[in-house]
């Protein structure tokens, strides 16, 4: 028996005193897990992180298809510029057609003349602007390709190689 009439507590057991610490002890204040504030808190940082994340993925996503878009319109003007008056004369004026259901183009030619050439000559620039146009056509989005085009004079009117 101990003094003061207390008992022993049973081997291997720990006494009821440290299982239940005083409300101003050092050992009340430890905690075994998270209060519902700090989870909560958690969440809500998880959530904004993970919406920001969302928008910058979807950005991403945009501007990768815009690219895409303007390579694809690039291609289109590359084989059309390419082709563009080698069975036929060149003629001043503007055509327009479409290239599938999604791309239309518009090409203007006009003379060109630098200034340092002389008016009467055999041969004559043309300059060829292409318009590709995509999307809405209230609203297209669209890509501009302008090139020169070297042929004989109006006289003749054949293209040269």
């Amino acid at each position: 028996m101990t003094m003061g009439g207390a008992r022993s507590p049973v081997a291997g057991l720990p006494s009821p005193e440290s299982r239940h610490p005083s409300p101003g002890s050092r050992e009340s204040r430890h905690q075994n897990g998270f209060t519902l504030l700090e989870v909560i808190a958690a969440i809500m940082l998880l959530a904004i992180a993970f919406t920001v994340l969302m928008r910058v993925a979807s950005g991403s996503i945009r501007l990768s298809q815009n690219a895409n878009d303007h390579s694809e319109a690039a291609l289109w003007a590359r084989s059309l510029l390419d082709t563009a008056f080698v069975s036929e004369p060149i003629q001043p004026g503007t055509t327009s057609g479409r290239f599938d259901q999604r791309f239309r183009w518009q090409l203007q030619v006009s003379p060109w003349r630098p200034a340092s050439i002389p008016a009467h000559t055999p041969l004559q620039l043309y300059q060829l602007d292409l318009d590709v146009m995509w999307g809405p056509t209230a609203r297209p989005y669209s890509a501009h390709f302008r090139t020169l085009r070297l042929a004989a004079a109006a006289a003749d009117a054949q293209t040269l190689p």
